[in-house]
């Protein structure tokens, strides 16, 4: 489609520097089209303030607040703990909200009649390939602008240099200017000081942190909490029961406020570099953590070793934007089967950033003490001779072949 037959574009806005400064970019090189701009609630809480107003301003004809918090949720979230899926060491914080946005951009740009969906994901990031896949899943035929990819600007800087000459409202200095990205789950920081490895990430600093505290900076007391599950999905916090959204949220405050789930990693990007980045996820870590206790107990081992094969595989098509893939749903399924038992009771200990188990129990517990006590068991310890002969056959034949004794 030509630039001058798009007449009406829908924008992934997030009022951050990238988004901001795409409106007035779209009317400068699209001949002035109408932009929408549409904002997925993913649970980044005050960044939406004056959202309406800043989009106004800078060109679009209306702003669409999409609230797609439960959904991300337990839509992509509690199939992805159930699996235990983490991306090397990152517990997939941005890529969770993607799949989400992607398809709701979808559904308006094929309910207003655009002609095109725009976003601000860069040419070297995750990003671009998780909405454009997501779009091209719910709208196949839809054109997809990425201005990253076409226009001239070449750093966040330059970026900064045209918000101000477009009077463009910014939240953030030259001396601010992280690259960071926020939802119910996590927060991401990349950029300035951060893009070179060799430079310790300055916790303390006014700003830096918004989820909570560094674990130098945690109390000198310890805090308890306790996470009830069923069938792999969380229930309960501290005996209460609510929604799945509203337990992370609370566990948010409690794990931050403990210096928990703050993690300093390079990962590997699909496009093929590697990225150093920041992650806060104080309470994802936690449900993390409490769900894997709970799974010692109830799961058998030869499900539970496959299914931690099989989550690096499933954190892989989450990361590299395949969530709307048919493998993302069987694995899917085999986790919701593997959870079936995963049901109980799992307590705490959050102490200056580290989470400490403090009991756990089940009604379908695997674990005997009877069986496993060093004290008096019904347990038979001469059957285990027998159990040894056999599965060390293939051992004593290999070494009769070598000895020459076959």
């Amino acid at each position: 489609m030509k630039k001058d037959n798009i007449k009406k574009i829908v924008l992934a806005y997030s009022g951050g520097l990238d988004t901001s400064i795409i409106i007035p970019w779209l009317k400068e090189n699209y001949n002035d089209p109408e932009i929408i701009a549409v904002s997925g609630n993913v649970g980044q809480a005050d960044e939406l303030e004056g959202l309406e107003e800043k989009a106004l301003k800078t060109g679009a004809s209306k702003l669409i607040i999409a609230d797609l918090v439960d959904e991300m949720v337990d839509e992509v979230i509690i199939p992805s703990l159930k699996m235990g899926a983490k991306y090397e060491t990152y517990l997939l914080g941005t890529a969770f909200a993607r799949p989400i946005i992607g398809r709701k951009l979808a559904q308006i740009a094929l309910e207003e009649g655009a002609d095109a969906i725009c976003h601000g994901a860069t040419g070297k990031g995750n990003d671009q390939v998780r909405f454009e896949l997501a779009i091209k899943r719910f709208a196949p035929g839809m054109k997809i602008i990425a201005p990253w990819r076409e226009w001239d600007i070449k750093s966040r800087d330059e970026e900064i240099d045209y918000a101000e000459a477009h009077n463009v409202p910014l939240k953030i200095s030259r001396e601010t200017n992280y690259s960071k990205d926020k939802n119910l789950w996590h927060l991401s920081h990349e950029g300035l000081d951060l893009e070179d490895p060799a430079n310790e990430p300055d916790y303390d600093k006014p700003g830096f942190l918004e989820m909570g505290v560094s674990p130098a900076k945690a109390p000198d007391k310890p805090s308890y909490v306790t996470l009830d599950f069923e069938a792999g999905a969380p229930v309960a916090l501290d005996g209460v029961k609510m929604k799945a959204s509203k337990i992370i949220e609370k566990l948010n405050e409690i794990g931050g406020a403990n210096g928990i789930g703050i993690i300093d990693i390079v990962e590997n990007r699909l496009v093929g570099m590697k990225d150093r980045g920041v992650y806060e996820t104080p309470g994802g870590t936690i449900l993390y953590f409490a769900h894997a206790q709970l799974e010692m107990l109830t799961v058998d081992k030869d499900t539970l070793h496959l299914k931690q094969k099989l989550a690096v595989d499933f954190a892989d098509l989450i990361y590299n934007g395949k969530w709307f893939s048919p493998l993302r749903e069987a694995i899917q399924a085999f986790g919701d089967e593997a959870n079936k038992y995963v049901t109980g009771t799992v307590k705490l200990k959050l102490y200056k950033g580290n989470i400490i188990p403090a009991g756990t129990v089940s009604p379908y517990s695997l674990y005997s003490e009877n069986l496993v006590t060093f004290g008096e068991s019904d347990y038979d310890q001469a059957q285990a001779a027998g159990f040894i002969n056999l599965w060390g056959l293939p051992t004593v034949v290999q070494a009769l072949r070598e000895q020459g004794k076959l």
